[in-house]
């Protein structure tokens, strides 16, 4: 026998042999229009069921679209009575059936409200009872820019978003600043300087609404605001929540300290309305936007606007590229100031998860 014929004959062998392996051990949903998955399951949420296929990578069908499943790796069953059950899993005249050590347990399809693998299931622990430390993931950024010669400049920017996120809440704080100088004709002068930052938290009153407080301050030498102190709260309506995109709408109330150096101090309430909105636009790239719209109740006619967005996208497994944007306007400004003053950062940067 040739020995090139002889090799194709053992590399054929070897590939029928993995496929019919993988065929024999994979975890297979059939679809009740004949339609056949096989792969590894990775979850179920009541509504779709996940699988990671070989060729097709991760597929999403309708958990009432299937016909039969059954798994060869063991898989935890959560039942509508709360029980989680560790075992496989298989389908046997209409109803489901659950295989596990010291369990095996036959219960309706509509019984299942949740299925997840082992790594899935770990994720799942770890939302439920974190400690204050854990769960925070988010982005810092550092930038620099100057120049010499006969005009020396230097700009320095910083950002950091960062958020933690669990079953039944969220916490986020930003911060945002901009210091820029000018040195022309032997006279240094600063062009800009400003501050943003603030913390917010959500908590889930139920799967759709959720109530949250916030603390905002801000800074802006040429705006003539030494400080703005806002604490609010209010409800919030998670009105989109997508794979790839969330979008939720704020209304409430806040209180407003400005202090201008002019010297001019303002206190009022305000009503408030806005949104966040997340966008995930490739697997690397990333948006955040959010708006506020801030109508002063104590001076009638007085309103401001915040608006805010951010692009992040990663250039390796920790380091990004960072762009922000953020916008606060102003209808009745401090005395010969503008309405309006417009941020923008942008640098590398990492990010973070813990």
């Amino acid at each position: 026998m040739p020995h090139s014929f002889r090799s194709t004959l053992v590399i054929g062998l070897t590939v029928s042999a993995s496929l019919f392996l993988c065929a024999a051990w994979a975890d297979q949903l059939i679809m009740k229009n004949g339609d056949r998955v096989a792969g590894s399951i990775i979850k179920q949420d009541g509504k779709t069921i996940t699988v990671k296929t070989v060729n097709f990578g991760v597929v999403t069908a309708l958990w009432d679209q299937v016909a039969s499943v059954s798994s060869e790796q063991l898989v935890n069953v959560v039942l509508k009575d709360g029980r989680t059950l560790l075992g496989t899993l298989t389908t046997t005249e209409g109803k489901v059936s659950v295989v596990g050590k010291d369990t095996k347990l036959e219960v309706p399809p509509g019984e299942v409200t949740s299925i997840r693998n082992a790594d899935e299931q770990k994720a799942y622990e770890r939302l439920l009872h974190p400690g204050w430390g854990q769960l925070w993931a988010g982005a810092a950024s550092l930038g620099f820019a100057g120049t010499s010669g006969n005009a020396r400049t230097l700009t320095f920017t910083t950002g950091v978003n960062a958020a933690r996120l669990t079953k039944t809440d969220k916490t986020s704080v930003y911060f945002n600043a901009i210091k820029a100088s000018a040195l022309v004709n032997g006279k240094n002068s600063d062009t800009a300087q400003a501050v943003r930052g603030g913390v917010a938290y959500d908590h889930n009153v139920n799967p759709r609404l959720f109530v949250n407080v916030f603390n905002d301050y801000e800074y802006d030498r040429f705006q003539n605001l030494d400080l703005r102190f806002v604490l609010g709260g209010g409800l919030g309506f998670h009105a989109m929540k997508t794979e790839l995109s969330k979008l939720d709408l704020l209304a409430g109330i806040d209180f407003n300290h400005s202090k201008f150096s002019t010297p001019l101090t303002r206190n009022s309430a305000e009503l408030f309305w806005g949104d966040e909105y997340s966008l995930k636009l490739t697997g690397a790239t990333s948006l955040v936007q959010s708006f506020r719209m801030f109508n002063d109740l104590t001076n009638t006619g007085t309103y401001r606007v915040n608006f805010d967005v951010g692009a992040s996208t990663k250039l390796s497994k920790w380091l990004t590229w960072n762009l922000s944007l953020s916008d606060r306007y102003l209808n009745h400004p401090a005395p010969g100031r503008k309405t309006n003053d417009f941020l923008y950062t942008t640098g590398i940067g990492i990010t973070f998860a813990r």
